[in-house]
């Protein structure tokens, strides 16, 4: 492993499209950019439509510096749809944050956060009012014959009596099916739900996709504990010190058995989350356990990449895959690790669902293939939320605006 990080310091970092050039200084002290490792070849400038290569510009020098395993193999466009049964829109009802959805006995699975009311914020009695739309949840579950007509099963995972460390919400939810076992990673939020609250991750487990579960007695997953509040006033933001990219919350957990081991990826937030160049600052990380009920213990090269919200992986092949959406200055990207601890981008991947439960029966041999379809979510409004379908398409062509849509189907591969 350090081996691995050590031939990246002082490598190009591709970032969101961009790349960053290690610089040094010139005789005048003006900074300027290293190409002495870049492989320029005739080919490459012609392909680049890069002419004189004694005169290259900052951005033709990242260009130069692209891997040449970064094609269109990910690259793709998604339609969402509205499904029919229980899962339709229901006034007065969330259901949000899909896992991803499993196949047993040619019945399809998904559990999901459900509560009902509207949000009231954190401007009345956050004792007994519902601060978040994910307030107040209990996982449920329901299941498919085509994956478009659902029919609600019921309750999977209540929330913890008082004094639990779940017993205000459990909510955003994954599945993970190992050895005969079904396991059930979500958050956790233990009352009162104030601004300041660190959210956790539990787990339960069954022999059966339609339980009974089985609790965790604590969490298995924590937020980092050496950040500092400032003052006593409920704000967020204001700290003395930030501490680790997890100090203030860990969510969306999701457990992949990955070469022996379990993995447990998640979000991290801040504690004095900050607004950067790419929007909020939130991060991924990674906890690896020998067993699936634990104990997990944080990687120490987290955090795992620079950008980020919901956690979206998947094995590929001998290593891991993430889709990257949402937040960060490498949002709206697809990473891929050869050991599930270092990403690099593969692929922009614009306008794909937010909150993705991955369809994880499908075959995901060829690229792009497991966005065949899926489920995500839809804001009706801040009150109600729903879940709907996803299908995506692998694009491999470009259609100029204004040609036939018969043409723009024909040119494009599933």
């Amino acid at each position: 492993m350090q081996k691995y990080i050590s031939k990246r310091i002082g490598k190009i970092l591709l970032a969101a499209g961009m790349m960053t050039i290690i610089g040094c200084q010139n005789q005048k002290g003006q900074m300027t950019t290293q190409s002495e490792d870049l492989q320029i070849t005739e080919e490459k400038l012609d392909h680049l439509g890069i002419t004189n290569r004694d005169y290259l510009s900052a951005a033709s020098k990242r260009a130069l510096a692209w891997s040449d395993d970064l094609t269109n193999e990910w690259f793709g466009e998604f339609t969402v749809h509205d499904l029919k049964g229980d899962l339709a829109y229901e006034e007065g009802v969330v259901r949000r944050d899909p896992s991803a959805v499993i196949k047993i006995d040619g019945k399809y699975y998904v559990w999901y956060s459900k509560s009902v009311d509207k949000t009231d914020g954190f401007a009345g009695d956050i004792e007994n009012d519902k601060v978040f739309p994910w307030d107040r949840c209990d996982i449920w579950y329901a299941t498919s014959e085509d994956g478009w007509t659902w029919k609600e099963e019921g309750v999977a995972v209540k929330r913890g009596e008082k004094g639990a460390y779940d017993d205000r919400s459990v909510f955003t939810v994954e599945i993970m099916q190992h050895d005969g076992m079904y396991y059930l990673c979500y958050q956790t939020v233990k009352s009162p739900y104030n601004v300041r609250v660190k959210n956790q991750v539990g787990l339960a487990w069954s022999s059966s996709p339609n339980g009974p579960w089985t609790k965790s007695e604590e969490p298995i997953l924590s937020p980092a504990d050496n950040g500092v509040w400032k003052g006593d006033e409920d704000n967020r933001f204001l700290v003395e010190k930030k501490g680790d990219f997890d100090s203030h919350k860990v969510h969306d957990p999701c457990i992949i058995p990955y070469k022996g081991k379990f993995y447990l990826y998640y979000k991290g937030e801040q504690m004095g989350e900050e607004i950067t160049f790419g929007g909020r600052q939130i991060r991924h990380g990674v906890a690896i356990a020998d067993n699936p009920k634990g104990p997990y213990v944080k990687s120490k090269y987290n955090p795992i990449s620079n950008s980020g919200h919901e956690i979206c992986v998947w094995k590929q092949g001998d290593g891991i895959m993430s889709l990257i959406t949402t937040d960060g200055p490498e949002k709206n990207t697809i990473q891929y690790s050869p050991d599930g601890i270092n990403f690099e981008i593969k692929a922009v991947i614009p306008g794909a669902p937010h909150a993705i439960g991955l369809n994880r029966s499908l075959d995901t041999t060829e690229p792009f293939g497991i966005f065949e379809w899926g489920l995500t979510h839809k804001y009706h409004n801040y009150d109600w939320q729903y879940i709907r379908r996803f299908q995506g398409k692998r694009k491999t062509t470009h259609t100029a605006r204004g040609e036939a849509g018969s043409k723009k189907s024909s040119d494009e591969k599933n």
